[in-house]
């Protein structure tokens, strides 16, 4: 036995009800009724009078059943145009977070979800965001760090952010057919979009990456849906559609408006026009008089129609355009709409339910493009139904518009529930300065949402079935950071030294405004911590309580004539790994250090420093033994004593230096550095002889010089 299913086209004008029968790999189209609304039943493709429209679907219903038996379940679209399509951006900071996981992210496109269906709401004037259905949406792109990305899962950074499009229903749309067919005591057994339901029959899935689009030219609208990249990118509306070109034949020839309806249907296949005007003259027209009348509505129909896919398809034509609905017989109509998108007249077409594959049409059933999207609604409605679920959230009873796997973040959208809120927040962050730097220290991050159904817990991408009980717990908030000060700084810092084969461990010295601390003390905000260690060797002998070594190494002076002479040879010094250094000059770990203390000069040393000049001597010869000539040209005195060569100087004595001119030496000069032997026996007088030739005691003397002194003696007797 075939399966019989029976579907409506509820449009503005008028409600088509069909019956298909599907056989094992196709389709038949065994009845179709239609029937125009008596009044203003329909507005733009939405119910506003629901009894009005259940009046109409009853006698369709009465109608067919008559020829096919008992109707008690129908298939239905939503308009289409009722769709509302919005793109949204979210941001989330996750510095210092755990790497993203699957769950991290779905909440993000989630939030992202919502944000677009607040937007919807707003523009749409609506009070509350989920009054409107999220029908599906998808991700445009990643991004970590303002880079894109192709996923986020498992990356760390500093930011992460998703841009989703998501498409939206309003319930309203949904709740008025509901009502219109209880009246009419029908069930919805599916749901469907009708340019989804058009599309399914007319543009399979491999073509859809192709940038297409469908203009389902009604009475009232014309609804338009745009194809790229295998998926569906865009839908629109326009209100104005066949009733334009009808009233423009009715104002060009006076006639009542069903006269007009049915002379703009002549058109599609009859040369001569016959019309009875508002005054009773029946007029043939040809047909080119007619259309050359109301071309100015068709330019008009197809210039809002372009303009509306302009405004889809950023600014840019499509590769091609499918024409379904009645008012597609519009004459010239697709040639028109061709030229104004830039397109070759063979990619512009009216196509009709013939182009539907598997599908065959009973002898008696009316051919035409106005019935594609009736099959198509009762096609899609079998392939891809669309129901109702209820689940409870929190306590609440939602209905979901089942249009896929309903997840649990679907019904927490529903149910309005607000995902950015559901995680906890984090916790007060703290600053604190360290060393001079102001450093921020987030606050712990907040938990996830505790979500269970029937009491057992699953994630936002669990899938739900009717009669689910959803429960949600909001994550805990963070917790401000506990830390103790030593954190700050990765433990505390140290070295070890060995000075005077000493080892020595130096360690930081840790300050919380301006007290000493262990760093084992909580860290709280604001506070202002320094953590030093000895930078220099003066520093460090302090450190180490060794400030004696600093007073060995002060450079040893004294005072000379109420003059400071510094004597550098003789401080003391410091040696850092067996080079000579300074108490300026840093260390590291592992230095070893010594000292060499200070050593004291003698009166020679600081003469030498002074540059002073404390004797001059000549070498001579008297009386044939040499002899070395000595003249004092200084003499350094301590307390007014005077000092020898080899006296020791003091750190800091005061000394007087006493400088003599230097004069040349005279042969008297001789008897200060020996003794004269008188011989016992001399006949008086002496003879004082120079290089053998007789002198005085005031000749003066050369280096080198043969003095002699001859004493005359009595001869023997």
């Amino acid at each position: 036995m075939h399966e019989k299913l029976f579907a409506l086209d509820i449009g503005t004008r008028s409600v088509v009800g069909i019956i298909l029968e599907k056989t094992a790999d196709s389709f038949e189209v065994t009845d179709i009724v239609s029937m125009e609304h008596r009044e203003r039943a329909m507005l733009d493709g939405q119910i506003h009078d629901v009894i009005a429209v259940s009046k109409v679907i009853q006698a369709i219903k009465d109608t067919l059943e008559k020829k096919h038996g008992k109707l008690t379940s129908v298939s239905v679209a939503a308009a289409g145009r009722a769709l509302k399509t919005e793109r949204a951006a979210i941001s989330i900071d996750i510095k210092g977070k755990p790497m993203l996981q699957h769950d991290d992210i779905l909440h993000l496109e989630l939030s992202a979800v919502q944000i677009a269906q607040a937007v919807v709401a707003e523009k749409n004037n609506s009070n509350s965001s989920h009054h409107y259905y999220c029908v599906g949406y998808s991700v445009l792109y990643y991004r970590l760090d303002g880079q894109e990305i192709t996923s986020l899962i498992d990356q760390s950074g500093e930011q992460a952010s998703v841009e989703i499009i998501a498409t939206f229903l309003p319930k309203v749309v949904v709740e008025s057919l509901l009502a219109a067919l209880k009246r009419a005591d029908l069930h919805m057994q599916a749901l469907t979009l009708e340019p989804i339901a058009a599309i399914n029959v007319l543009i399979p899935q491999s073509m859809r990456r192709l940038n297409v689009a469908l203009v389902d030219i009604g009475a009232g609208t014309s609804d338009i849906a745009l194809t790229d990249s295998g998926t569906v990118i865009a839908y629109g509306m326009v209100p104005i559609a066949g009733d334009e070109i009808t009233e423009a034949i009715s104002d060009s020839f006076l006639l009542d408006f069903p006269l007009a309806e049915t002379a703009k249907r002549q058109l599609i296949d009859q040369d001569i026009i016959t019309v009875t005007d508002i005054l009773g003259f029946e007029t043939e027209i040809p047909r080119t008089e007619v259309i050359e009348s109301i071309m100015p509505s068709i330019e008009k129909l197809a210039d809002t129609i372009c303009e509306e896919i302009f405004s889809l398809n950023n600014n840019k034509s499509p590769k091609a355009v499918m024409l379904v609905g009645g008012g597609s017989l519009t004459p010239k109509l697709p040639e028109i709409l061709a030229d104004k998108l830039n397109l070759p007249k063979n990619r512009v077409a009216i196509r009709g339910i013939e182009a539907i594959g598997q599908l065959t049409i009973a002898d008696h059933v009316h051919r035409g493009p106005e019935l594609v999207t009736p099959i198509g609604i009762a096609i899609a409605a079998h392939k891809s139904p669309i129901q109702y679920m209820g689940v409870n959230v929190n306590g609440q009873t939602i209905r979901l518009f089942d249009m896929k796997e309903m997840t649990v973040g679907d019904c927490l959208l529903t149910a309005g529930i607000k995902l950015n809120k559901l995680y906890g927040r984090p916790g007060m962050a703290m600053m604190v300065e360290f060393n001079g730097q102001l450093i921020t220290i987030p606050g712990e991050h907040g938990t996830k949402p505790i979500l269970t159904i029937n009491h057992k817990d699953v994630s936002l991408d669990y899938i739900v079935q009717d009669g689910d009980e959803i429960t949600v717990q909001q994550g805990e908030d963070g917790r401000s950071p506990r830390l103790a000060i030593i954190d700050l700084s990765d433990g505390l810092p140290s070295k070890q030294v060995t000075i005077h084969g000493v080892s020595h461990i130096i360690h930081a010295e840790l300050r919380r405004n301006d007290q000493i601390v262990t760093g084992e003390e909580s860290l709280h905000d604001n506070d202002k911590i320094t953590c030093t260690m000895p930078g220099t060797l003066e520093e460090l002998f302090t450190k180490t309580n060794e400030e004696h070594l600093l007073r060995s190494l002060q450079p040893f002076t004294v005072n000379v004539n109420e003059k400071e002479v510094p004597l550098p040879l003789f401080g003391g010094k410091i040696v850092k790994n067996g080079i000579l250094t300074n108490p300026a000059s840093s260390y590291e770990d592992g230095d070893v250090i010594e000292m060499i203390q200070s050593s004291q000069p003698l009166t020679t040393d600081l003469a030498y420093a002074m540059k002073v000049q404390l004797t001059f001597s000549i070498p001579v010869a008297f009386n044939g033994k040499k002899l070395q000539l000595t003249k004092k040209l200084a003499q350094f005195y301590r307390n007014g004593q005077p000092l020898t060569n080899e006296d020791v100087i003091n750190q800091e004595d005061m000394i007087t230096l006493v400088q003599h001119k230097m004069e040349p030496f005279i042969f008297q000069d001789v008897f200060m550095h020996i003794d004269i032997d008188m011989p016992e026996h001399t006949i008086g007088g002496f003879l004082l002889l120079k290089n053998n030739q007789e002198t005085t005691f005031n000749e003066t003397l050369a280096p080198g010089d043969e003095l002699n002194i001859l004493w005359p003696t009595p001869s023997p007797k």
